[in-house]
């Protein structure tokens, strides 16, 4: 018997790889022949770094780059040697989590720390770079980013423009001889998970600026200036692609990474099951294990533990499922590929009880040894 375990972090709780650990244990107590895989699992949001870094066994890099607003931050990213991959969560750089309340500023927040990873995984020889979007400070369409890697934006007297937002619409020629030439065979890849185009009403400004500080009379200003660096850059690279799904993501990250470095913008839960290779794990495969922390009707719209169930469906796998909590509305995974799925809470307790790692992982151990003596 072939059993693939994909599970997602139990927030609080246990991590991706922690939850599989624990599955594994249950299914090896009750069939110990059995062939277990364990995989690491997130939807390209917060915590996807750390599953993949731990999943993949890659590296921790920690390092001092420029925060948001300018300031010195402490940021981590993952270095896989072997495959010369590095796996980068912009917020970890760049994140609305690293500025204190109230003091959000969308027309000097940078992404220049990022670019500083990137440059910092170059150094250390990486070719492939996996790129978490989401959870960002910024609105500067990602120039911060490509200043950082060697891109020179100047305004009409030939000066480099400001930096954030701020010098978007000065921007009037595009320099890009300082630019690495190993960074322009590296390939990219985004977890991108919205498909907003860069500017509009329904862009990266309008939408998601309000959260950032961008208030209702800088959205016009912000957005012309997006539409500005989005022509500039179309007239540089002879590429339009302002209008492409997922280009307003993260302030305009995800616009800048495809005109930019040719990146490709993936959903998180595709680029993560393509990351760890599921796909291939799952030949021959019996049962798929996967699941969360709280399974409710959210789960069936495309989270994590369905998309795995999606994936495992076309192999014709059985997809169990196991969550610290279900609701009832959680029955539509059942529609969603998830043939059957489990709560492991196994007696009264309160929340601050069943969360506790330890509790938590006796739980998902028995439950799972529990159902798979029936199998």
């Amino acid at each position: 018997m072939k059993i693939v375990i994909v599970m997602d972090s139990f927030k609080g709780s246990l991590s991706s790889m922690q939850a599989g650990a624990a599955a594994r244990a249950g299914v090896l107590r009750a069939h110990p022949g059995a062939q277990v895989v364990v995989m690491p699992l997130a939807d390209g949001g917060e915590g996807t770094a750390d599953a993949l870094i731990e999943g993949m066994g890659a590296e921790r890099v920690e390092l001092t780059v420029t925060g948001p607003l300018g300031t010195p931050v402490r940021a981590v990213y993952g270095y896989q040697h072997r495959e010369k991959t590095a796996v980068i969560e912009m917020a970890s750089a760049a994140g609305i989590t690293l500025v204190e309340k109230g003091k959000l500023d969308p027309l000097s927040a940078t992404t220049y720390g990022v670019g500083e990873m990137i440059l910092d995984a170059l150094a250390r020889g990486c070719e492939h770079y996996i790129i978490g979007l989401g959870g960002s400070a910024t609105n500067d369409g990602g120039i911060g980013m490509l200043t950082a890697l060697g891109y020179v934006f100047r305004d009409e007297a030939g000066d480099p423009v400001e930096s954030g937002a701020r010098g978007l619409s000065k921007i009037a020629s595009i320099d890009a001889r300082n630019v690495p030439e190993r960074l322009k065979a590296c390939t990219f890849r985004a977890a991108c998970d919205v498909k907003n185009p860069l500017c509009g009403e329904n862009g990266a400004t309008y939408v998601y600026g309000p959260q950032k500080g961008v208030s209702e009379q800088t959205k016009p200003q912000l957005d012309a200036a997006l539409a500005h660096f989005a022509r500039c850059t179309e007239e540089w690279c002879g590429r339009k692609t302002a209008q492409m799904p997922g280009a307003g993501a993260a302030g305009g990250m995800g616009f800048a990474l495809v005109s930019y470095l040719d990146a490709r913008l993936l959903s998180g839960i595709g680029l993560v099951l393509d990351v760890i290779g599921l796909e291939k794990e799952l030949s021959g495969a019996d049962y798929v294990i996967t699941g969360e922390g709280r399974m409710d009707g959210q789960t069936a719209m495309g989270k994590a533990p369905v998309g795995v169930a999606a994936l495992a469906k076309r192999h014709g796998v059985k997809v169990l499922a196991f969550a610290g909590g279900v609701t009832r509305d959680a029955r539509r995974c059942n529609d969603a590929g998830i043939d059957a799925f489990f709560p492991i809470v196994r007696g009264v307790c309160t929340l601050e009880e069943a969360v506790q790692p330890e509790n938590a992982r006796e739980n998902l151990c028995d439950a799972v040894e529990q159902v798979f003596r029936l199998l």
